[in-house]
């Protein structure tokens, strides 16, 4: 998972060639830094990571050596672009944590994940194992993966989580929701809303509560996932 608890972007983030102190740029080269980072995020959530350099300079409106120019390598560029979203998913961990009902933080953590999963097809990838050398992809695992620890096991001591739930139950949540997101948008949210409610209502030692409403889908409306015939 792409986030770190009480941790805010670590200094990786950004350090790479290119605009390394954006605020020294003239005004006009500040307006096409920001038209090209606004431009690769939609870029890279609507076709992921490997999207071509020459589409985010069609987006912007600029010349692909100007792009060049700013951010010399892709991993600049998706670096820049999605330090944001870090510093949100960092503070989604911080306010799990501080939830004073651990099983609603958790959920409100998942929801997040499960969201962004859906309908960023580009974030998540810039923080798995596609640009280590740019991210501290380890640090970032390893810091999910303990303020995931926590949070089950403050759930658990609550008695809000089934005795054999186990954390890669998680893993599996994500897993089945990633399939979701070739799917259009307010369907793919509808069907992530109504699979976490699914599972989380599973990993409960209750399970009060309705599901959210099914999303309008058929099975001949699934989509292959893209690359395939």
């Amino acid at each position: 998972m792409p986030a770190q608890p009480s941790h805010k972007p670590s200094g990786h983030v950004g350090e790479v060639p290119g605009d390394a102190d954006p605020a020294g740029l003239r005004a006009d080269a500040r307006r096409n830094r920001e038209r090209i980072l606004e431009a690769a995020r939609e870029v890279f959530a609507a076709q992921g990571i490997d999207a071509p350099m020459s589409a985010v300079a069609r987006r912007a409106g600029v010349g692909v050596a100007t792009l060049y120019r700013r951010f010399p390598t892709r991993t600049a560029l998706a670096t820049a672009a999605f330090t944001e979203q870090l510093a949100l998913c960092a503070a989604a961990f911080d306010e799990a944590l501080a939830d004073p009902d651990p099983g609603h933080g958790l959920y409100a953590l998942l929801e997040k994940v499960c969201t962004t999963q859906v309908t960023d097809r580009g974030f998540a990838p810039v923080f798995m194992d596609q640009f280590p050398d740019a991210l501290d992809h380890g640090h970032e695992r390893d810091c999910a993966e303990e303020g995931l620890a926590r949070l089950v096991r403050r759930a658990r001591e609550a008695g809000q989580l089934r005795d054999d739930f186990d954390p890669a139950d998680i893993t599996l949540l994500l897993l089945a929701n990633s399939g979701l997101a070739g799917q259009p948008r307010e369907t793919a949210l509808a069907a992530s809303r109504r699979l976490l409610a699914y599972f989380f209502q599973a990993f409960q030692t209750q399970r009060p509560g309705s599901l959210p409403p099914p999303a309008a889908m058929e099975l001949c409306e699934i989509r292959r996932p893209p690359g395939r015939p």
